[in-house]
């Protein structure tokens, strides 16, 4: 017989490093985004029996608001700390570094709403609608919102590098 547990277990285990990497563009820092992670699965956990079907959205919309909540209540943007943000499936010495840590960087001047819908929509690869479901918002909001961090990402980082993201 399958348990609550089970269930649970499996989906950390094929979560967890995505998850991660999710947070870690959300807050910027390690740390944080470890502590962001386990607090999302506090929550996921104690809902699991209404949202076992499809965890993976609540999640994300979790994820994103918790993230949220850490800036406003510090009242401040969070650090970024360069050398925890390396993804070390890159080997080193690769441009791929130094991409990383200008999107990461860039990233960091979004405010928190339109970080999200840019890590969802780019890093997760969700749709518009995905996203809207996932942050709790409408259509024309993760419209508006992309749009937006877009156009203040293009002002922040080299012009080339924003190609791939239209």
């Amino acid at each position: 017989m399958v348990t609550r547990g089970d269930d649970f277990d499996d989906f950390v285990r094929g979560s967890s490093t995505r998850l991660l990497r999710t947070a870690v563009l959300l807050t910027g820092d390690r740390a944080a985004a470890e502590d962001l992670v386990q607090e999302m699965y506090e929550r996921v956990y104690v809902r699991w029996r209404r949202i076992h079907s499809a965890p993976e959205a609540y999640a994300r919309k979790t994820l994103a608001n918790l993230a949220a909540n850490r800036w406003r209540s510090k009242g401040r943007k969070p650090e970024v700390a360069l050398a925890d943000r390396h993804d070390p499936a890159t080997p080193d010495g690769t441009e791929g570094y130094a991409v990383r840590d200008e999107l990461l960087t860039a990233l960091q001047e979004l405010p928190p709403r339109q970080r999200a819908v840019v890590v969802l929509r780019y890093y997760e690869d969700l749709t518009e609608a995905q996203t809207a479901e996932a942050l709790g918002c409408s259509l024309g909001t993760v419209k508006s919102q992309t749009s937006r961090a877009l156009d203040r990402l293009r002002l922040i980082t080299e012009p080339a590098f924003l190609e791939g993201l239209r």
